[in-house]
């Protein structure tokens, strides 16, 4: 099978990187969304349930069987431990989940690797052949958030702290896309530039 082009896509919550996934799927990508596929496992009926309530409690299980989110975000970001115990059992069933999804790909198509925490997981950068950063001000991603999710100011900013630099993850990148202040046409232009150029090197090669 001819493999195609792997592209690493991150940013913070709030910097529009789920309208440049989408953008990158009308170019013909086939995108592994890491953050839907740990949804999926944490969902009613999802296969992390069993593992999380018997570590963490049936309390951390809501009503409708899935993990209780609002519990699980204030446990992990106030105890960095059990973060990592969640992640212990998340990481490898996100890792397993993403190799199947990956492996679908047709030959020579470029498959996108959405991944909210690439910068921070220090493995990414070598799995794949380009890594682009949806990035903006922090202010940006407040005023997103609060906006959509009704999350508050201080949950955005204590997320945002939980997360890699803006520094950190520009420093891993092959390409960064500025998304404050963009028309939606805008944002599409710039990854159908990326998309273009990192095409025609690959061709070339």
């Amino acid at each position: 099978m001819i493999v195609g082009l792997k592209i690493g896509l991150t940013g913070g919550i709030g910097s529009g990187k789920s309208t440049v996934a989408r953008r990158f799927a009308t170019l013909g990508a086939l995108v592994v969304d890491t953050d839907a596929l740990a949804h999926a496992l944490t969902a009613p009926g999802g296969d992390a349930i069993p593992a999380i309530a018997a570590a963490f409690g049936a309390g951390m299980i809501a009503a409708d069987g899935a993990m209780d989110r609002a519990k699980m975000r204030a446990l992990a970001f106030g105890q960095p431990a059990e973060r990592r115990r969640l992640e212990a059992i998340l990481h490898p069933m996100i890792a397993a989940a993403t190799r199947a999804q990956a492996s679908r790909a047709g030959a020579g198509q470029a498959v996108v690797f959405d991944v909210p925490l690439l910068t921070e997981s220090g493995t990414w950068r070598a799995r794949v052949d380009r890594v682009l950063v949806v990035d903006c001000t922090n202010e940006t991603q407040v005023a997103r958030v609060t906006q959509r999710s009704g999350w508050t100011a201080e949950a955005v900013e204590r997320a945002i702290a939980h997360q890699a630099t803006r520094a950190q993850r520009r420093a891993i990148a092959d390409a960064v896309i500025f998304n404050d202040g963009l028309s939606l046409a805008a944002l599409e232009a710039d990854v159908d530039g990326v998309w273009l150029a990192w095409r025609a090197k690959v061709a070339s090669a």
